[in-house]
């Protein structure tokens, strides 16, 4: 099976199973992930996290938990292809930045490297340049609602409106704080709340 042939499986799965995950497992243990680029998200099951954000484990488990969240909203995606894609790729730059500083493992510019990483994975698969294009654009925002949570300087509301709609940001972030281990009610609902203030900014800011 070639890489095009396994894109088209995964598109299949992340589209139209209930919990994506089950699947992708299944294709990495049969060993269709074990050549490029699919072989990157293989890898992720080597990327460690910060086990206070990430009590999940490893960033391929995130991963999974990220797309089965995503595939429960997906129907709210302005295109759900574009959206399950972006949630499949948007911790592919930890495989570039994620290093131990003092005993602490970050991953910082993640979002701009998986920005990169994620143009040339698609690019190798897909002839479609628009959509590698909308995931690649999504992939490099995910991260805006943490940095206008956190009074951040890496918050770019100007910029991140001229490349995507905030609103396709928002579900993915909001899959993307969901998909960890141990959560509890109380989170769930300040996560709730702090994607929807980011959108109520944003709103404002576009005017």
């Amino acid at each position: 099976m070639n890489s095009k042939e396994i894109f088209n499986e995964v598109n299949e799965i992340l589209l139209k199973k209930v919990k994506p995950s089950e699947d992708i497992k299944r294709l990495i243990k049969e060993g269709k992930f074990s050549k490029e680029p699919f072989s990157k998200i293989k890898q992720l099951e080597k990327i460690n996290q910060n086990p206070k954000y990430h009590p999940e484990g490893n960033t391929l488990n995130h991963v999974l938990l990220v797309i089965d969240k995503a595939s429960e909203i997906k129907d709210l995606a302005k295109d759900k292809k574009i959206f399950m894609w972006a949630s499949f790729l948007h911790d592919i730059g930890k495989l570039t930045t994620t290093k131990v500083k003092k005993g602490r493992i970050t991953s910082y510019n993640h979002d701009i490297e998986g920005e990169k990483i994620g143009q040339d994975f698609l690019n190798s698969i897909s002839d479609d340049k628009i959509f590698n294009d909308k995931v690649s654009k999504l992939i490099r925002w995910h991260m805006q609602p943490l940095f206008y949570d956190k009074n951040l300087p890496f918050f770019e509301p100007q910029n991140m409106l001229n490349d995507v709609e905030y609103k396709e940001v928002a579900l993915l972030s909001y899959c993307d704080r969901l998909g960890r281990g141990n959560l509890n009610d109380e989170t769930i609902m300040l996560e709730k709340k702090r994607i929807k203030d980011f959108k109520a900014y944003c709103e404002k800011v576009k005017g």
